[in-house]
């Protein structure tokens, strides 16, 4: 089965407290949103403590034209993505010459010529490298390219994947735009970036992570859970306080449905690497799952540490659970994103 080699991750260069936004959204807010007051709170109520931002904070107080965010996106993108690139082939242990596939993951910029073009150009990949651009999922847009990716590594088992997720979330601030969503958006958001290599059969087979299956579930007439809405200012974002009751509704039956198709039951699972989105989507999966003990203990600390960087998310806890270690058994990778939809991703992981 198909491997992940190794994940990398970028540390952005301007960390800023949870604390120094909420005091600057109350500056940009106050004046022209009225519940500014009873809603400033919910920074507090985030958990967070740091955000992973690509820009310093003034940036975000300056006005700025959509054609000038999106400038912003591509160059900023592709500046980390090579970092992020060479760093997580120095982990593999292979050469740049040796990747034949690159999937790139984003939602929060557009770019034509796509962004994995893009990269090619800047590290001279090889030219036939084959490509898939990735773009509308969302946060569950991680796990989604994770299994894309090793369906490729799958059916070409000389195939060495290259995975790379950006989201560049705070460039997607309207700053005029004086609507609750926006503001919530605000207190919860922020940019990531990370590679993963992934490899076929031929190559990966003393690798300690493989791809065991993926589910996708897509849920009728919930359109309107998450998304954005396209203006001439820029995307503006769109999500309901119903996210959380989704998941209380359906998580433990579509993880156990899922599970079962291999004889599988949630206790089976020993590391839940899942995307969070937000302290009260936290709380709906420990309630919802009951597994006891603080199972998703790693997927707090990247939420504490970082925000919430959409797609990027999971990798980061991926990361966080290859460095810092796992318990020998099944894994499981999960998000949430636009559709209404989930994404599942079954691994097996072995402590060499």
């Amino acid at each position: 089965m198909p491997s992940i080699a190794a994940v990398s991750k970028i540390e952005l260069p301007h960390k800023i407290t949870q604390q120094e936004v909420k005091e600057q959204a109350h500056i940009m807010f106050s004046k022209d949103f009225p519940q500014t007051n009873r809603l400033i709170f919910a920074f507090d109520n985030t958990e967070i403590i740091t955000r992973n931002f690509c820009k310093p904070l003034s940036f975000y107080t300056s006005t700025t034209t959509f054609e000038e965010r999106n400038n912003e996106y591509i160059s900023t993108a592709l500046e980390y993505s090579v970092q992020a690139i060479e760093d997580v082939v120095k982990k593999a242990g292979i050469s740049k010459d040796d990747i034949t596939d690159i999937l790139f993951v984003s939602t929060t910029g557009l770019a034509t010529p796509s962004m994995d073009a893009l990269i090619i150009n800047k590290l001279r990949l090889n030219p036939h490298v084959r490509r898939m651009p990735l773009w509308g999922l969302g946060c569950a847009g991680g796990v989604s390219g994770m299994a894309k990716a090793s369906a490729v590594a799958k059916a070409d088992p000389n195939a060495i994947v290259l995975l790379v997720a950006v989201e560049l979330c705070s460039l997607t601030l309207i700053k005029n735009d004086y609507s609750k969503s926006n503001f919530i958006g605000s207190s919860l958001f922020s940019d990531g970036i990370a590679a993963c290599i992934i490899k076929g059969d031929n190559f990966g087979v003393d690798e300690a992570v493989t791809f065991f299956d993926a589910s996708s579930k897509l849920y009728y007439d919930s359109l309107e859970v998450m998304g954005w809405e396209f203006q001439d200012t820029g995307f503006k974002v769109l999500f309901s306080k119903d996210i959380p009751t989704f998941i209380n509704e359906h998580v433990l039956e579509d993880i156990t449905g899922f599970l079962s198709k291999h004889n599988l039951q949630l206790s089976d699972i020993k590391n839940f690497i899942f995307h969070p989105g937000g302290k009260k989507v936290l709380d709906a999966y420990t309630d919802a799952l009951a597994v006891g003990n603080d199972f998703l203990q790693k997927t707090r600390e990247v939420m504490n540490d970082n925000g919430n960087m959409s797609s990027v998310t999971v990798l980061y806890v991926l990361e966080k659970f290859l460095e810092q270690g796992y318990e020998d058994g099944y894994g499981l990778m999960m998000a949430m994103g636009p559709g209404f939809s989930s994404e599942m991703v079954l691994l097996k992981m072995k402590n060499n």
